[in-house]
């Protein structure tokens, strides 16, 4: 699903030779347009500025992946990913030309690509070694049987299945085909992704895309409830092709699969349920989740430079954190942000908000356990971070970093990313518990899974509820005057319904209440798209359409 790829630093000379080689390699076999363009240019002129580097002797790994890439180097005798210029530990394979004419690599290129699709490339892997006008391009990649691979098999493909279905779903309902919509397309690509992700640890996930497209009867909203079920069984075929590349490699090996003593998955796409239980079903036993597989084959490839330098003698037995580390969320949840049995030192971040309007502080809990309620696990410490300017619920941006050093020492950062204000803990001696305890600990949660899962996904729920309340009081509020009465006491009523529902514990009655609240705010945009102005309604519809799903604290307490 990877390329693993070894670079060592060239000479002056070198270097300056292969760029220029690489570019006639390139612009020999584009078609002439290519070889004239702004993009073709700008490939050519790298070869100046980076051959006036000194000449190193450091050997990075290189994962090239289809969707995301990944960069390693030997620090003494441990590989370390290298985080880009965004603090990311992996990069987006996209790369773009804005309209100034500047050329953007990774999150930037695909930030934008939204709004300049003409312009951004992607899925470029798969061209490597092939000229542009060969007519294989265009065919179905066939799988590699020499390698016991499937060279053309990533998480693109994934996307791309699951972006047809959305293409095809909504031509069946609204009658429009979006295929040759680009604008329309990229934000489906994002949200197909978005929903491939968030389908590895949800059972489902709701596709809202508003103002998707317009005809003459007014703006089109996408708004699909996709299950993992049926992702499953759209990209079935797709899963279905990690088999023979599995049972082959057993056989060239010459051993059973009764011989092997561990399975490690490599390439984010083996986060999904499905892979996993084929992978236990070939080998007769549950991969190990050790490795972090979007860092596996960088790391792996910067291992291999550091042997081939001899900087590495020997393969090095790293530890790995006994229980998994996070903090509590909203509704006393337990987000893990580091799983049990990631290999140390290692480095993790993700960004919280706020739960409630003018929140100038939030408390931070940070707990050890594998229970899904925060109150259910070792609490390691906590801390406060203050002086967030006011602002309404979820707009803040709270970063928060779980660093562990080789030690075992955990520092957590939060860090306020409008203002830069950071606060920090140290604690050290994080296991502080024995083998026993720790195997006790995971044997609970074991017992307690399904009581733990049904207990989160109630407060998922809730919390669910509570966003879109908040965000339909917040639209009424905006357009009261604007829409009928009969549609603003509808909404009322609806919210009401909802809101009476949350203090309940019937999930069934939520999802209901839940539903209903949205059909009912859904009418804001209809009325408005009828009418004259269409663009306010783009505005107000889009309340919590595109924006990612919040993960909130609660304000501290003092």
């Amino acid at each position: 699903m990877a390329a693993a790829v070894l670079l060592r630093s060239l000479r002056r000379r070198d270097l300056s030779v292969a760029s220029l080689s690489a570019y006639k390699s390139l612009t020999g076999n584009a078609k002439s347009s290519w070889a004239t363009s702004h993009l073709g240019n700008k490939w050519a002129s790298l070869a100046r500025p980076f051959s006036t580097y000194p000449a190193g002797n450091d050997v990075i790994g290189i994962d090239l992946g289809t969707t995301n890439s990944c960069v390693s180097v030997m620090e003494g005798k441990s590989p370390k990913v290298i985080e880009n210029s965004e603090g990311s530990r992996t990069t987006p394979s996209v790369v773009a030309n804005n309209p100034k004419g500047e050329l953007l690599v990774g999150t930037p290129a695909k930030r934008q690509a939204v709004a300049n699709p003409f312009n951004t490339v992607f899925g470029t892997k798969r061209l490597i070694g092939r000229r542009f006008d060969d007519p294989q391009t265009q065919k179905e990649m066939k799988m590699v049987k020499a390698t016991n691979g499937d060279t053309f098999l990533g998480g693109e493909d994934f996307d791309n299945t699951l972006l047809e279905f959305l293409v095809g779903e909504f031509k069946r309902t609204e009658g429009i085909d979006l295929s040759k919509d680009k604008l329309a397309l990229q934000r489906l690509r994002e949200s197909a992704e978005k929903a491939k992700i968030e389908l590895s640890s949800t059972s489902q996930t709701e596709i809202n895309l508003p103002f998707i497209t317009a005809d003459a009867s007014g703006a089109k909203h996408l708004n699909i409830t996709l299950t993992r079920s049926k992702f499953e069984a759209l990209v079935n075929n797709l899963i279905e092709r990690t088999r023979n590349p599995c049972t082959n490699c057993v056989k060239d090996a010459g051993i059973s699969t009764k011989d092997i003593d561990e399975v490690l998955l490599v390439g984010g796409m083996t986060r999904v349920p499905k892979v996993q239980e084929i992978v236990s079903q070939i080998f007769g036993k549950s991969p190990s989740k050790g490795v972090n597989p979007d860092e596996a084959v960088s790391m792996g490839a910067a291992i291999q430079g550091g042997i081939l330098r001899g900087d590495v003698k020997e393969l090095l037995l790293l530890d790995v954190t006994p229980l998994s580390l996070g903090i509590e969320t909203l509704g006393g949840i337990f987000t893990r942000l580091i799983s049990r049995n990631t290999t140390i030192p290692t480095k993790k971040s993700q960004v919280f908000s706020t739960a409630a309007d003018n929140q100038t502080q939030v408390g931070i809990k940070v707990v050890q356990g594998e229970r899904e309620m925060a109150a259910d696990n070792k609490l390691l410490g906590e801390f406060d971070l203050v002086g967030i300017p006011p602002a309404p619920r979820g707009l803040p941006q709270i970063e928060v970093t779980f660093d562990i050093d080789a030690n075992g020492i955990v520092t957590v950062f939060a860090k306020d990313k409008a203002t830069g204000k950071e606060q920090q803990i140290t604690i050290k001696g994080t296991g502080g518990l024995s083998e026993d305890q720790i195997n006790k600990m995971v044997k609970e949660a074991e017992i307690h899974a399904q009581k733990d899962q049904e207990r989160k996904t109630l407060i998922d729920l809730r919390n669910s509820a509570d966003t879109t309340i908040y965000s339909i009081e917040k639209s009424l509020s905006e357009y009261r005057d604007k829409v009928p009465s009969e549609v603003a006491s509808e909404i009322e009523s609806a919210v009401a319904d909802l809101r009476s529902a949350v203090g309940e514990d019937d999930v069934d009655e939520i999802k209901a209440k839940l539903d209903a609240a949205n059909k009912a705010v859904s009418k804001i945009g209809q009325h408005m798209s009828g009418g004259s102005t269409g663009g306010a309604a783009s505005g107000g519809g889009s309340e919590g359409g595109d924006q990612a799903p919040e993960a909130e604290y609660e304000e501290a307490k003092k």
